[in-house]
């Protein structure tokens, strides 16, 4: 560990530092709550609809061991490295200073993308509860009306958690913390509504669609696990041992494994796939009908709603935590590296995707589709770097201090990496053109857009600097160097 990340990591006094402030349950709880968003109160009746109840668990088990095998890799890179900023500092170790701005630049795409889709999500998830929200039309986008007080309602949201998050992390964390524990309430209210009032018979048909059904499921599956990886990103604000918090890297990613297949499976008992598929809030109908009355469907939207903000204040960490690592190595505007004076967070950071995600509900219920599909192959390509600078490092670092070491010392972890890398190839195609779950072109706009825009500083960033422990103080250098030949 260089003189830099020593201090970092021993030094939490220093003005340059994060305060640490997270104990295991609120690490778990950020982890957590950020893959348990909204999409399993709307998406669910189109899960069974495409693949069928057998056929949509099949999914989300195999789309949970991709993600345990990806989060294998980074529990021991976050235990090594319980730097701010995870992967930044994984793929510049392993890689070089411009694979870490791509991997980097990726995930905190996928970050901001999930950041406004649930800016979109609440408002649209509060309507279920208030239906007459929807006052003073403002304009049209793609065939979905925009109203002003819809979208002041998640506009609202966006600045509220903002400054709670600029506040402290200690604050935010026990929001998040509340907010877990009420969906956890919420879940077992549906798993016992699906024993009282659920019938095996809807649970038919098991399987629909074939493989393009199965896959149609299994994409959206990076962009419902993703978060486990927002653990990383605060490791540097944890005060528990690194060995643990690599652990809970990947007991978040099984909780939410069990999560999604729970949600399938109670919601599916509820009634017919033909209904469930023709509803708006697929599981709220599904809780209503199980208990018999409308009262547990808004129960079970409030459960969506602490779902929506449990991912929301998740991904404003991470974003921010990447952000703010890319600002502190200069690979972004230093602006972005600064912490507050007084609540020592990166406030510019969060300003910033706070200002976007304020911005978001403005463009309508169509803005949902498209976050979803255009956040996802960034995330994607974020883990398959990961897995390879894992990869590189056990080879050309094999003393490095790893208090966790998955697989043990033999090849175990070497096979971990290979799978992990090769999945998330292969989940990478499925987006493609021609595949069965390919993205429309308006995912495709905003995913290219995204990346002109990382263009304009990726090739700020010099070239020849070599991966390994000093690879970040290289860089710093030779910006530095740069900066003084003008």
């Amino acid at each position: 560990m260089s003189e830099t990340d020593v201090d970092r990591h021993e030094n939490p006094g220093a003005s340059t530092s994060l305060i640490k402030a997270l104990g295991s349950w609120d690490t778990l709880a950020i982890g957590f709550g950020a893959m348990i968003g909204f999409g399993w109160v709307v998406l669910t009746g189109g899960w069974l609809e495409s693949a069928g109840t057998l056929g949509a668990v099949l999914a989300f088990a195999a789309g949970g061991v991709i993600m345990a095998l990806v989060g294998l890799t980074y529990s021991e890179l976050v235990a090594a490295m319980p730097l701010a900023g995870g992967e930044h500092n994984y793929v510049i170790r392993g890689m070089g200073a411009r694979w870490a701005f791509i991997c980097s630049w990726a995930i905190t795409g996928g970050y901001i993308t999930i950041v406004a889709f649930e800016a979109v999500a609440l408002p649209r998830t509060a309507l279920y509860l208030f239906p007459g929200l929807k006052s003073v039309r403002l304009w049209e986008i793609a065939g979905s009306e925009v109203f002003l007080s819809w979208a002041l309602v998640g506009a609202g949201a966006a600045v509220i958690l903002t400054v709670l998050n600029i506040v402290g992390i200690k604050l935010a964390s026990a929001a998040q913390t509340f907010a877990v524990v009420f969906l956890l309430i919420v879940g077992l209210m549906l798993v016992t509504g699906s024993f009282v009032g659920g019938e095996t018979g809807n649970l038919q048909p098991l399987f629909t669609g074939g493989a393009a059904g199965f896959l149609t499921v299994l994409v959206v599956v990076p962009f419902l696990f993703v978060g486990f990886d927002v653990i990383p990103q605060s490791a540097e604000e944890v005060k528990i041992p690194p060995r643990q918090v690599g652990k809970l890297v990947v007991v978040s990613v099984i909780m939410a494994a069990v999560w999604y297949i729970m949600v399938v499976l109670t919601t599916a008992s509820s009634m017919g796939v033909k209904d469930l598929a023709g509803s708006e809030l697929a599981t709220a109908d599904g809780m209503a009908a199980l208990w018999g009355t409308d009262v547990m469907g808004k129960v079970l939207v409030a459960g969506g709603i602490a779902g929506i903000i449990t991912s929301w204040n998740s991904f404003l960490i991470g974003a921010s935590r990447l952000i703010f690592a890319m600002g502190r190595s200069k690979m972004l505007p230093a602006w972005f590296g600064r912490l507050n004076p007084r609540f020592r967070t990166p406030a510019n950071a969060l300003l910033f995707i706070g200002a976007l995600s304020v911005a978001a509900p403005f463009f309508g219920e169509a803005m949902l589709g498209w976050l979803v599909d255009s956040g996802s192959p960034s995330i994607v390509i974020a883990y398959f770097l990961v897995a390879v600078s894992f990869l590189l490092l056990r080879r050309r670092e094999p003393a490095m201090d790893r208090p966790l070491r998955v697989g043990g010392k033999g090849k175990g972890g070497l096979v971990i990496g290979v799978l992990a890398a090769v999945l998330c190839l292969g989940l990478t195609s499925l987006y493609l053109p021609g595949m069965p779950a390919s993205l429309d072109a308006a995912p495709w706009i905003l995913f290219g857009l995204w990346w002109v825009v990382g263009a304009a500083f990726f090739f700020r960033i010099p070239g020849g600097i070599k991966p390994g422990p000093e690879a970040e103080e290289d860089l710093a250098r030779a910006l530095a160097a740069r900066a003084s030949r003008r």
